[in-house]
């Protein structure tokens, strides 16, 4: 089933619940499909600790929800409003949005991967699922388009809802559990909607007859013989300390008193030892006290997975030594003896690289500390992931639905259970709502063919979106628009738009057919043709949208050193970002497709990433160059000219240089003749025809013969990612820096 997950997750964009009984391997799965995966992706948690677990970061900090509860409308009712804490879709956005850095990531984000979903409300699902339509501007998908996989076991803990709040949130939601979420509903078409799919294999328990007791207590069908068979482990004089074992309870409370009083019990000194913090690392999130009390003597319990596998997250082990810093214990199965060392948990937050456009993580802060804690006794939501050979069960006053569930399923066996108190048969029961769900699980024996069918609608998906270019262009209009009237002494920044809009304006009809073409091929099954024709169709507009993402770069170069040009910054930004989205897409779309059509997963591609990070980089090394002889750094100035005046200007300004000497070819100077009476240097007034040949306003056939420029182009096409110096040594130096810029210049304005 973990297989079957996972091809559902990377080769389809259907949502999907993977849940499975304690031990199953959820856990393990996360970590694997995370280093996997192809798609970019970020991974959240209900809580802290629970993100911290995973890896992951939580969900409010992640979408800056407020405290309080969401209603999915866009306005509440007054009545609702008036009572506080209740956020609609209208207010969210308008007093809480997102900013920035959190706007970069999520419009990134391909895939949604949420742990201990359990624990996560409707509703608060819901608001996850406004704030990504708003972001992907798409409204006619739930999230936006992005894939969401939900991990979790709902026969664990359950979400947390005040009664105030849900004599509130009941008049949209049936149960308060993730699974009523608006966002989750099949629409009428048929689509949307999540597959249910169980981790089956049980790892953590070989004992059929606790495994039966375990799936009785998961189906609310345990019997009086259930009952008796697990009573028949009770003991009413057991102690921590004579067992050498951990007590799992119900509350924070009764864990600490018997932690606190088996502690005291022992002689010698206590010793304390600080953790240490770095950067941002909120107390909510601590994995462990900041200062730990241990003495020799006391049982403690491991808090992390070793890399070197000397323990794991709940091994038991024993203090047997303590010097200044230096802790030995013995471990409680082997007796080995074992120093520990600090280990470090991180605190982190997703972010898109400026430069590259990269979705990768910050570390915001740190928290070292010796992996161990006191153990005598646990809470069972804190054993929540943690394997015992042995345990004392204290569940007599249970609260919730699944507490004496998740108790016992911290064992691997009977064998190792003891009770302090008994089982009592009325709090064992289960959530009927969790019940009734979990019975509409699809059928494992159904999975291959809906995954086949899901993945078949996945390949139209990305056959007909990737080569869909008005995303990019609805971000060039609205920049376009939104600057309109700024003018600066360099056009080829607002030329630079005007040229994108059209070449996107141009080229919609170019798409549609050919998106066409892929879909008529898909249907028919012609596999090789569909996959030459995808190749074909990826080499065109890689090329053609790179020359933009250079344009746009070197723009926002130029407008960093010039005063007031904050705001069109950020939006060029934008617009970087998603050109650099639209190109990944496409050197994806071949490699999903020939998976897909062949059958296999559908995996990293190293070699398409390790190609479009060096495109980039190349990019960013041109215009760097280029901001070293046209742009040197110095006092910033607005750069910014009246409309009027740039219309009309005859003389240049200081930073207009450029179009004076194409004002001065215009009127029939060679390129000798301009430098002599400029007192520059040749290779500088021909720096200055490059940006003329872009706009238009130089014809390159003045500078050059054909034959020149086209042996140039040649090299420039085949070699795109190349430096300008890479490109004068390979043809021989027998043309100019100048020459070469001419013509890239040329190349882009006709490809």
């Amino acid at each position: 089933m973990a297989a079957m997950a996972a091809a559902f997750v990377n080769s389809t964009d259907r949502h999907i619940f993977l849940t499975g009984k304690a031990g199953t391997g959820k856990t393990t799965f996360l970590r694997n499909l995370a280093e996997s995966t192809h798609k970019r992706h970020v991974i959240l948690a209900p809580t802290g600790i629970a993100a911290l677990n995973a890896k992951g970061v939580t969900i409010h900090s992640q979408f800056l929800l407020p405290l309080g509860s969401f209603i999915p409308e866009r306005n509440a009712p007054d009545e609702v409003n008036l009572l506080g804490n209740f956020w609609d879709r209208d207010n969210l956005s308008s007093k809480h949005p997102l900013n920035g850095m959190r706007r970069n990531v999520l419009r990134e984000v391909d895939l949604l991967v949420i742990d201990e979903v359990s624990m996560l409300r409707a509703d608060l699902l819901d608001a996850v699922d406004h704030r990504m339509r708003q972001v992907k501007h798409r409204y006619d998908r739930s999230f936006g388009g992005a894939q969401v996989l939900m991990i979790g076991d709902l026969y664990q803990l359950p979400p947390v809802v005040k009664d105030h709040e849900w004599s509130v949130l009941k008049s949209w939601y049936d149960t308060p559990h993730f699974f009523a979420a608006h966002a989750l509903r099949p629409y009428a078409d048929g689509s949307g909607g999540f597959v249910h799919i169980e981790l089956d294999k049980i790892f953590r328990q070989q004992d059929e007859c606790f495994i039966r007791i375990l799936n009785n207590f998961r189906n609310n069908t345990v019997t009086a013989e259930d009952v008796a068979e697990l009573n028949k482990h009770y003991r009413s004089d057991v102690r921590e300390e004579d067992e050498g074992v951990i007590t799992l309870t119900t509350h924070n409370n009764m864990a600490d008193d018997l932690n606190r009083a088996a502690l005291e019990r022992l002689p010698g000194d206590p010793h304390f030892f600080t953790a240490d913090l770095d950067g941002v690392f909120p107390e909510s999130m601590y994995p462990l006290p900041e200062q730990l009390e241990l003495r020799v003597g006391a049982q403690v319990m491991f808090t992390r997975n070793d890399p070197e596998k000397a323990y794991f997250n709940g091994k038991l082990a024993r203090i047997v030594r303590i010097e200044d810093e230096i802790i030995e214990v013995a471990m409680a199965d082997s007796g080995l003896p074992y120093v520990l060392k600090k280990v470090r948990w991180e605190n982190k937050r997703y972010k898109v690289v400026e430069d590259t456009k990269e979705l990768t993580e910050d570390i915001i802060g740190t928290f070292d500390q010796y992996p161990v804690k006191l153990a005598w006794a646990i809470t069972v939501h804190k054993s929540q992931g943690l394997t015992f050979d042995k345990a004392i069960i204290d569940v007599g006053q249970a609260f919730a639905p699944g507490q004496v569930y998740v108790a016992l399923s911290r064992l691997r066996g009977l064998d190792g259970l003891t009770l302090r108190t008994r089982i009592n048969a009325n709090v064992v029961s289960s959530d009927a709502d969790v019940v009734a769900f979990t019975a509409g699980k699809h059928d494992a024996a159904v999975l291959p063919d809906l995954l086949k069918e899901q993945q078949r609608g996945y390949l139209r998906e990305v056959l007909a979106n990737t080569f869909h270019l008005m995303p990019v262009q609805f971000v060039a209009e609205r920049i376009f628009k939104a600057h309109e009237k700024a003018f600066f002494a360099d056009n080829t920044i607002r030329q630079a738009l005007v040229d994108l809009v059209e070449v996107l304006k141009k080229e919609g009809e170019n798409t549609l057919r050919f998106r066409g073409q892929l879909i008529r091929l898909l249907e028919s099954g012609t596999r090789e043709e569909l996959l030459t024709r995808i190749q074909k169709g990826s080499a065109y507009y890689t090329d053609l949208l790179l020359v933009h993402v250079k344009n746009t770069v070197r723009n926002t170069a130029v407008l960093s050193r010039l005063t007031g040009t904050k705001e069109y910054r950020e939006d060029l930004d934008d617009l970087d970002s998603v050109l650099m989205k639209k190109i990944a897409e496409i050197a994806k779309a071949e490699h999903i497709a020939k998976c897909i059509l062949e059958n296999v997963v559908v995996s990293r591609n190293e070699g398409i990433d390790r190609k479009l990070k060096d495109r980039r980089q190349a990019i960013l090394e041109q215009v760097a160059a280029y901001m070293v002889e046209h742009h040197p750094a110095g006092k910033g100035r607005s750069g910014r000219v009246r409309k009027a005046r740039e219309a009309g200007a005859k003389k240049a300004a200081k930073g207009d240089s450029y179009k004076l000497s194409c004002t001065l070819h215009a009127e029939g100077l060679s390129i000798e003749e301009i430098a002599g009476k400029r007192g520059l240097t040749r290779t500088t007034i021909e720096s200055h025809m490059a940006p003329g040949i872009r706009n238009g306003q130089v014809d390159i056939t003045r500078l050059m013969s054909e034959e020149v420029r086209d042996a140039i182009a040649a090299r420039l096409k085949e070699f795109p990612e190349a430096s300008t110096k890479d490109h004068v040594i390979a043809l021989g130096n027998a043309y100019s820096y100048g020459q070469v810029r001419m013509v890239a210049a040329w190349a882009e304005r006709e490809p």
